[in-house]
């Protein structure tokens, strides 16, 4: 498991800028599993962070400073791989690339349901799981980013919604406020046997960001030709050994099911318009999110800690911002 005494914060002198360049002052940075497998030695799929580098995270911030007024014009707010930093240089053209907030959007939404986390979620499921009318939607995760936010697409798609959380609060948080249809707390009650309950005809989508024995479990209540979509695994990520084995992957065989992974960086062409999609989506009240938000870049390493202990509700961000 990750802990506090992996990281110190550092304090280093903001460089100077160069031709191109422009100086983002970072307001919050997001905290998200995949930065686990970031600062592993193996990496995933972008290189491991360096012992001694800044951790890689998306951040949103302000452009104080700037010798390139046109790609960057001082003022405006951009989202970016910022790191856990309070300064970033920006150079030009940069790839993955720097995404130019929209005037009057709030600093958070990017790192929410504006940004990656809302395009994964509804890349996930419209272009991988595509629930359709009358279906039932199962997602894991469910009071996270992603999950929460694939669950209400997939009610607007007309499916029947379980979500799978970690507490009763998450519980009630899905269903009370998003609408889910149902929720199920895997640490105080059997997943299959509430599964059998709610989904007696069986879970035509399994949209799992856990892995590992919850994706086990749900395997075994497939209906005929359902889909699983991996989008995450985060039951994993903090493991010595190998993850445990898949016992039931038979029941994909014998309900003609699928399971298929997929990576957003594979649908980036599709970004600003899934993007644009989900803003107006949340202007007109149909998808609904909160933010976590720690106060200090000194708890960037406590908030990965606290992501991967649950201890958060919707999603988890730091405010990088020196106290004022």
């Amino acid at each position: 498991m990750v802990t506090d005494d992996c990281f110190e914060v550092v304090e280093r002198p903001v460089s100077e800028l160069g031709p191109g360049e422009a100086l983002l002052e970072v307001h919050y940075v997001g905290i998200d599993p995949t930065i686990r497998g970031w600062i592993d030695e193996r990496g995933n799929y972008m290189a491991p962070v360096a012992i001694g580098e800044a951790v890689r995270a998306n951040g949103v911030g302000v452009v104080v400073a700037t010798n390139n007024p046109d790609e960057y014009p001082l003022g405006a707010a951009y989202m970016a791989l910022t790191g856990w930093q309070q300064y970033r240089v920006l150079q030009p053209n940069e790839n993955p690339p720097v995404t130019r907030l929209p005037e009057g959007m709030e600093l958070t939404g990017p790192l929410n349901v504006g940004g990656h986390i809302g395009v994964t979620a509804l890349i996930g499921v419209e272009e991988v799981a595509k629930p359709r009318a009358g279906e039932t939607f199962v997602v894991s995760a469910a009071a996270s980013g992603v999950g929460s936010v694939a669950g209400q697409i997939a009610k607007l798609r007309g499916a029947t919604v379980i979500g799978i959380a970690g507490s009763s609060a998450k519980c009630a948080w899905v269903v009370d406020d998003l609408g889910f249809d149902a929720c199920i707390d895997y640490k105080t009650e059997d997943v299959r046997a509430r599964l059998k309950e709610l989904a007696p005809k069986g879970v035509d989508v399994f949209f799992d960001n856990v892995g590992g024995e919850l994706l086990d479990a749900v395997l075994t209540r497939l209906a005929r030709n359902a889909r699983v979509v991996l989008c995450g695994d985060i039951s994993t990520y903090n493991l010595d050994a190998a993850p445990p084995p898949l016992r039931n992957h038979r029941y994909l065989m014998g309900r003609s099911a699928s399971m298929a992974g997929f990576n957003t960086l594979d649908h980036w062409e599709k970004y600003f318009d899934a993007a644009a999609q989900l803003s107006t989506w949340v202007g007109e009240g149909k998808i609904k999110h909160r933010e976590h938000v720690l106060e200090g870049i000194d708890q960037c390493g406590p908030g990965l800690v606290r992501l991967f202990n649950g201890d958060h509700l919707g999603k988890l961000v730091v405010d990088v911002r020196p106290p004022s």
